[in-house]
């Protein structure tokens, strides 16, 4: 929650983001979270424990954590189908760090349930901001706080949400760099099969 809730307050800091209103929790945020945890538990079935672990046993750690998140990428481009070229680029950008993150730190763990934790409590914080979670805009009215952008979208992450703020961009691919220094450290790389 602190790795995507430090940007966003940081957002709100420098008035980036802007609280128009605070509703306070609704009890139907229990069901959203639930929603989420599902999605964000699915997710890294799909793209983590299966995609990334086959690519992984033939081609190696390196090109299944390329091959997964450019993967995981291209899947959400359907969230910005209304937005244009810049939009999907800095989704694509974005998303594909995402990927490279959750799947650095299931190299690191190698546990499913620590890498969809992780991303549900990313999720759900987005969510509770009161701006688009990776371009969704349909539990918006139930966030806590309803915010509005006062900023430009390199800022804001424009149409897909902070998720493509070039700030969460920025402190995204640090988290990454980490991640995959200390798992290679470790040893926990694995050599390509053929």
């Amino acid at each position: 929650m602190v790795m995507v809730g430090l940007p966003i307050a940081l957002l709100f800091a420098f008035g980036a983001y802007e609280l128009v209103l605070w509703r306070g929790f609704s009890p139907a945020l229990s069901g959203v979270a639930a929603l989420i945890g599902i999605a964000a538990l699915l997710e890294e079935l799909v793209y983590r424990c299966l995609l990334f672990r086959v690519l992984e046993r033939t081609w190696g750690t390196v090109f299944a954590l390329v091959a997964q998140a450019v993967v995981f990428g291209v899947g959400h481009l359907e969230n910005v189908v209304q937005g244009g070229t810049g939009d999907a680029l800095a989704m694509l950008v974005s998303v594909t760090l995402l990927g490279l993150l959750w799947a650095g730190l299931f190299v690191l763990a190698r546990n499913l349930w620590v890498v969809a934790a992780h991303h549900a409590a990313w999720n759900f914080t987005i969510l509770l901001s009161g701006v688009p979670l990776s371009g969704i805009e349909d539990w918006r009215a139930l966030a806590p706080l309803e915010s509005r952008y006062a900023g430009p979208d390199w800022l804001t992450g424009g149409l897909f949400g902070p998720e493509s703020s070039l700030l969460v961009i920025g402190l995204t691919a640090v988290a990454v760099v980490m991640l995959l220094r200390l798992a290679r450290r470790r040893g926990d790389f694995v050599a390509s099969a053929m």
